[in-house]
């Protein structure tokens, strides 16, 4: 009978071994990369997306500021930041922020 206990003893102490050495496999998820169609139209929504997030917000604020306030990428920020520049609604400010002209 010792014998029998010694055996179940050993085949319990294999199972838990296995059951260790077995890991987890995690799955990496890739993260989606926003294309941006760099065309006139685009860019001249993206900028009125800003020039509403600044003139909503009544005050200066950086780029990342207007992202989040525009809910649009930095990306699309910095064109339509551009755009309103390049039409002098624009001014920047000596801390680096935006404020409408």
């Amino acid at each position: 009978m010792a014998e029998k206990k010694t055996t179940k003893k050993a085949a319990e102490t294999k199972e838990v071994a296995a059951k260790k050495t077995t890991t987890k496999k995690t799955v990496a998820v890739k993260a989606e990369k926003t294309v941006l169609a760099v065309n006139a139209e685009n860019i001249g929504f993206k900028a009125g997306d800003v020039y509403q997030a600044l003139a909503a917000a009544e005050k200066a604020l950086d780029v990342k500021g207007i992202a989040k306030a525009a809910k649009i990428s930095e990306e699309e920020t910095l064109l339509g930041l551009g755009w309103l520049f390049k039409e002098g609604k624009l001014q920047s400010t000596e801390d680096n922020k935006i404020a409408l002209a």
